[in-house]
């Protein structure tokens, strides 16, 4: 069995999409834990192995063909499965008394500290992945009530493409597992 070193294409260009259309496609899914590594043995959904090697450091995505055979119309594509990411913006503090941002940047620090949960600050916005159930993490945010602060739960895949491999690491590196989850 070969192993796997580069990927050499991804399924949602164009120029794939095309090629793949009447393919048969073995989807291998990726839990946002392996998605993070460069060496992991991938199944697919017919129980097909593909070990993987990925020389460099480079970040998987969603779509990426680790196989492709054009005699057989078949490739082997990653899906990636990753959780919901709270987005905290805090773009409505710009023009606030120092004061009131440092005021406000604490209280949002403490809610969030708090729970042990990650989080990455991107521009104005803060990235926080779902470690623990929706309902738990916006009954935090709703109980703290800090002003001037919006924040809503989108897809994980929706945030990956502003981010740099080690900030999806913090991300989703260890979402899902017991290192983030805490109990008082």
């Amino acid at each position: 069995m070969d192993v796997i070193t580069a990927i050499i294409g991804n399924a949602n260009t164009p120029e794939w999409a095309e090629k793949l259309k009447d393919a048969h496609v073995h989807n291998i899914f990726l839990d946002q834990w392996t998605a993070q590594k460069t060496r992991f043995l991938a199944v697919d959904e017919h129980g097909h192995e593909y070990p993987v090697a990925l020389s460099g450091r480079r970040q998987v995505a969603d779509g990426d063909i680790i196989a492709y055979d054009a005699d057989k119309n078949s490739a082997a594509v990653l899906r990636l499965k990753l959780s919901p990411v709270l987005v905290v913006d805090l773009a409505r503090l710009k023009g606030l008394p120092a004061e009131e941002i440092i005021r406000i940047s604490l209280e949002l620090g403490h809610a969030i500290g708090n729970q042990h949960w990650p989080a990455v600050v991107k521009g104005t916005k803060v990235y926080v992945p779902m470690t623990v159930d929706r309902k738990v993490m916006l009954s935090v945010m709703d109980t703290h009530n800090i002003d001037d602060i919006t924040y809503e739960f989108v897809e994980g895949s929706e945030v990956i493409p502003y981010m740099a491999p080690h900030e999806v690491r913090r991300l989703f590196g260890g979402a899902g597992h017991e290192s983030h989850s805490h109990v008082h």
